[in-house]
């Protein structure tokens, strides 16, 4: 078997017992906090024999273990339950709000790095000029605000202030839907543009020290070619560590940037289930964001080879 699959299924390997950790916590503390969500879905006036009946056709009369035992099985057949709220299967539900949250944080991506990568190289070149303490204040700036304090503030600015952009939903048609992912993307990936732009920079100064990229000078290279060609690619490395991170802080923060801006997204449908104690509902969102934390780390480790070909050995 050729190495560089080997290690990707060792990878894959590794990752299962993470996946079925985070299933079973998630399953266990929504069945340990105290209510009924039958109880609470059919309103104080119910009847005690309604509230058996209900209990016992979603099967939460069963004991914990064998209602366990019945979700991995469903999990395995591609059957995540029904919502006890929406009266829905759990995939439906999912993989209506999943490409939702999946552009916003892809937007959010790729607004965090284009606005990292070049201001953190611009930042190393100039190291102690006015050019490298100006980026430095403005990334400190970045991280001193969170979601939910620079989303309403953008939606005051340019929605209501200028009215240049929407203030919620997803609209209808693409042009639609991109004038209303800007802001949400906007607020996420800023705050991702932050903590790359400092990455960056301390990657590529440390480069930029090494032996290689002195003889590279030294042979009479453009200074372009050794900043990008040479310093840059092999700078990305922990880069790419941080981004694979960091995806997994933009699905937990899109629940938040989601609730400001009324995305339709998975963050709102979570938050929704877990007020609504909806059991299946919130372990198929949180097994949703697992499985896509996880793809996102596999896809990580094969960029190392792209991005660094000492890798590939």
């Amino acid at each position: 078997m050729n190495p560089r699959v080997r290690n990707i299924l060792k990878r894959t390997l590794t990752t299962l017992p993470v996946l079925w950790l985070v299933v079973t916590v998630v399953f266990l503390l929504i069945h340990i906090v105290p209510g009924d969500p039958i109880a609470q879905m059919l309103g104080d006036g119910a009847s005690a024999a309604d509230i058996s009946g209900l209990r016992h056709a979603y099967g939460l009369d069963a004991p914990l273990s064998e209602q366990y035992l019945r979700y991995w099985r469903g999990i395995f057949h591609a059957d995540l339950g029904r919502s006890l709220r929406l009266h829905d299967t759990v995939l439906h539900l999912v993989l209506q709000r999943y490409p939702y949250t999946l552009a916003l944080t892809a937007a959010a991506m790729v607004i965090g790095i284009g606005l990292a990568i070049p201001a953190g190289v611009y930042s190393a070149t100039r190291r102690n000029r006015w050019q490298d303490r100006g980026l430095g204040l403005l990334s400190l700036t970045g991280l001193s605000f969170p979601n939910f304090a620079l989303g309403p503030i953008l939606i005051v600015v340019f929605s209501i202030g200028l009215g240049w952009l929407p203030v919620s939903g997803a609209g209808v048609g693409t042009a639609q839907f991109l004038r209303h992912l800007i802001l949400p993307a906007v607020t996420l990936g800023l705050g991702m543009a932050a903590i790359l732009t400092r990455m960056v920079r301390t990657s590529m100064l440390e480069e930029l020290g090494q032996d290689y990229i002195r003889t590279a000078r030294a042979k009479g290279l453009p200074e372009r070619t050794v900043v990008l060609r040479h310093a840059l690619r092999n700078a990305l490395n922990p880069v790419l560590t941080v981004v694979g991170l960091q995806f997994g802080s933009l699905l937990a923060g899109a629940i938040v940037t989601e609730t400001i801006f009324s995305w339709p997204g998975l963050g709102r449908l979570t938050l929704s289930a877990i007020s609504n104690r909806d059991y299946a509902l919130v372990q198929g969102c949180i097994l949703t964001v697992g499985l896509t934390y996880v793809l996102v780390n596999l896809l990580t480790d094969a960029a190392y080879a792209v991005a660094d070909p000492r890798m590939r050995r």
